[in-house]
């Protein structure tokens, strides 16, 4: 490698995201007149070129690559309107310039070690990872402060971004910035990867173009290296195999462009350095008209923002800028002026809506010539035609799943859910009044629903995950059946096989549904788990309630209520021995029997007195945990099938002085669980609860304690105060009551004067205060 060849080419340091050496660049360009642009980033998207700088094509986008062999794997490299690498290769199209990408390719990059990257590699973060942090962050840190700059982000907007430099001035000062910060031993990485492109390079200068004519727009670090001739041929051996991957262009948005805080300036603020860009970096006329927005803003809310006062805020944000001797305000002058004028001093509506505005909401927009694949174009059409948001920024509405159209966007959300498409969340029913956690995205809940209200917004994440899915099927139903399929293939239990197929009918995959079917009916003939075959029962239930329909399902509602039949009764058959568990599986099987309860009385098809005999059984039975008969007894009193009477005298005979209180106080437990309101308002529950509690020993009740923590734990207010007062007409307390009632509530201040003269004296000071 002629590494004195190498520093021949014409170099321009760059620094990602950036307006003022985007400026800089373009005129240089103009000077020197390259033949050849070479730029850094991915080698085998130079195909891509002709697309970025296509007429359709409108920045934020990025070059996504990603693995094709189901391995969820990708990189991004985002470009914004003002990024020097994007406006570099827009300049060689525009004049007649060969345009080519020369750093590492796709498959290598997803593939390399990049633990800790430097300078550089900023554009090549996986979308969504938090930027690592780079080893001269602390150098550049504490040289911003010696300089009287609060951050790196100040020091670097105020002594590059806003003075006009020439590229005769900037292309130096860059590159001596990079030789300080790169002062100590490079990574790895970074070094492997100046070889392959000063490899790239000279490859270009041997095809037999003069090196003068030949332009690299690199990153500083890069540049530098290059320059000093500190290359090592050897290192770009060290780079790893390339696995297989392929390369498009996607949109970005500028919200993900201000989360790159980690990787240089000019992007922390992507929309206010569009405006500069846009003014021929006049930072000056981009600080006025985002202070107009602001106004707008605050207008729009409800605020008082005149011109006069934008005015005042653009006065003071210039000011700020000569006292600390800047060319232009910046981002720092433009927030403080924009509290202290417009928001008097209050900066909370800066934080909480302002600032998304400078940030801004841009999506891009990619031409159509690069084709999307069958995902994307399917999701597109469906967010429009459903009038779905299709913003980078959270927006909410509601579905009403009484109509076809609204239960097809219904479909179509529950579709990208189950694939792992990030885009939409369900937020809630829609419902004012919550029931209880957040409702359940999928599953019975969703079966139950009427309506539902979601939370969605459309990321580069999106258009990443529709990329790689691709590989799983050609249609968003075709990659839910997919991954259908594979959980059903997994399911060892019931419950994970009706689990799939409820999901099933919710996403529409009609396909799935049958299998499903088949899978529940299989492993429920071997299925001994309880709270498995209860979770599958309740599922057919639901489907034997609400049809098959919304999956447009071939197997018939016939089909599915046969199964729900034969699944509840095997269900019961496990019943007892379920019962009979330590006391860590309780849980579960209590909650097992509640659900077969609740099928039982709400599905006529379930065996409904096969679950009576059930719960009878438990209630009696001494050989179960005393948790399950407390759960029977109750579920068989609230079913009205078992008086009152009954009640007090099963609870009496179970809270004896003859049973273990550990027993009891389990008993209890399981009985309170039900529906505690009801059972403390019985003087007969009460009294027997009563007269157990009296009578355990101060010893056993230590013992015990635990247990009726837990079980009486759970009483809100009002249960807490029937109880009470049931106790007290157990105990014929309530004459008492009402005589220390009448005490307490003695108006008499003579009488009371007479006990105490001191508390005479505070009551007339009180009255005065009164």
């Amino acid at each position: 490698m002629d590494l004195a060849l190498l520093s021949r080419v014409q170099h321009f340091p760059v620094r990602h995201h950036s307006p003022r050496t985007t400026a800089v660049l373009l005129k240089w360009l103009e000077r020197v007149k390259p033949a050849v642009v070479l730029v850094e980033g991915p080698c085998d998207a130079t195909a891509l070129v002709d697309v970025l700088c296509d007429k359709q094509t409108r920045p934020p986008v990025a070059i996504l690559g990603y693995r094709t062999d189901g391995t969820p794997s990708s990189s991004l490299w985002p470009f914004a309107a003002y990024s020097p690498e994007y406006q570099a290769l827009k300049w060689a199209r525009a004049n007649g310039a060969r345009a080519e990408f020369i750093d590492i390719p796709v498959g290598v990059s997803l593939a390399v070690d990049r633990h800790g990257p430097g300078p550089g590699v900023e554009t090549e973060a996986p979308e969504g990872s938090e930027p690592v942090p780079d080893e001269a962050i602390p150098l550049t840190e504490a040289f911003a402060r010696s300089q009287g700059f609060r951050s790196f982000e100040e020091f670097w907007e105020a002594s590059f971004e806003a003075p006009d430099w020439s590229p005769e001035q900037f292309r130096p000062v860059l590159t001596a910035w990079a030789d300080v910060v790169n002062a100590g031993p490079r990574l790895a990485y970074h070094r492997q990867r100046d070889a392959f492109m000063a490899r790239k390079v000279l490859e270009v200068v041997a095809g037999g173009v003069a090196p003068e004519k030949v332009a690299v727009v690199a990153g500083a670090a890069h540049t530098a290296a290059f320059l000093a001739g500190d290359v090592d041929p050897k290192e770009e051996a060290k780079l790893p195999a390339a696995g297989p991957c392929a390369v498009t262009v996607i949109p970005y948005s500028f919200p993900r462009l201000a989360e790159q805080l980690g990787y240089g300036a000019g992007n922390r603020a992507p929309h206010f350095y569009q405006k500069a860009h846009e003014a021929n970096c006049d930072f000056r006329r981009a600080t006025l008209e985002v202070l107009l927005d602001f106004a707008a803003h605050l207008r729009m809310r409800g605020f008082s923002a005149s011109l006069s006062d934008v005015l005042e805020a653009y006065r003071l944000a210039v000011t700020l800028s000569d006292l600390r001797e800047k060319s232009a305000p910046g981002l720092d002058e433009l927030r403080e002026a924009t509290v202290a004028t417009l928001c008097r001093g209050d900066a909370t509506h800066v934080d909480s809506f302002l600032w998304k505005s400078v940030i801004g909401h841009e999506v891009g927009q990619v031409a159509s010539r690069i084709g999307q694949n069958s995902l994307q174009a399917e999701f597109w059409r469906e967010v429009g035609e459903r009038r779905l948001p299709r913003t980078d920024s959270p927006e909410t509405f509601t579905l009403r799943l009484n109509n076809p159209v609204e239960v097809g966007s219904s479909v179509f959300l529950h579709r990208l859910r189950v694939a792992g498409i990030p885009y939409a969340s369900l937020s809630g029913t829609g419902s004012s009044r919550k029931q209880g956690a957040e409702a359940e995205a999928g599953g019975y809940a969703a079966l139950t629903r009427v309506r539902e209200a979601w939370q969605a917004q459309w990321t580069p994440s999106t258009d990443v995950a529709l990329v790689e899915k691709i590989v799983l099927g050609d249609s968003l139903e075709g990659v839910t059946t997919r991954v259908l399929q594979e959980r059903l293939t997994q399911a060892k239990t019931t419950a994970e096989a009706a689990d799939v197929l409820l999901e099933s009918v919710i996403t529409g995959c009609s396909q799935t549904v049958a299998q499903a079917l088949k899978a529940c009916d299989a492993l429920a003939a071997t299925d001994a788990d309880l709270p498995s075959l209860a979770s599958a029962a309740r599922a057919l239930s639901g489907l034997m309630a609400y049809g098959t329909s919304r999956a447009h399902s071939d197997v018939g509602d016939e089909a599915v209520a046969a199964l729900g039949e034969k699944t509840f009764g095997r269900a019961l058959l496990r019943v007892r021995e379920a019962s009979a568990c330590a006391p860590e599986g309780v849980p579960p099987v209590l909650e097992a029997l509640r659900t077969l309860h609740e099928v039982a009385l709400s599905q006529p098809r379930a065996d409904k007195e096969g679950w009576l005999a059930e719960a009878r059984g438990l209630m009696g039975s001494h050989a179960v945990h005393p948790s399950t008969s407390g759960l029977a007894t109750g579920l068989l009193y609230l079913a009205r099938e078992l008086p009152e009477a009954d009640v007090a005298l099963e609870v009496g005979r179970r809270l004896s002085a003859a049973v273990e209180p550990s027993d009891a106080a389990a008993y209890l437990e399981g009985f309170l669980q039900v529906n505690a309101l009801v059972l403390v308002k019985s003087r007969d529950v009460v009294k027997a609860l009563d007269d157990f509690l009296t009578s355990v020993e101060p010893e056993r009740f230590r013992q015990t304690l635990p247990v009726l923590r837990r079980a009486l734990g759970a009483l809100g207010a009002t249960e807490r105060r029937y109880l009470m007062e049931n106790v007290m007409g157990v105990r014929q307390l309530k004459d008492k009551g009402r005589a220390v009632k009448a005490v307490l509530e003695e108006k008499d201040k003579a009488t009371l004067k007479d006990l105490s003269a001191d508390l005479g004296k505070a009551l007339d000071d009180l009255d005065d205060l009164l």
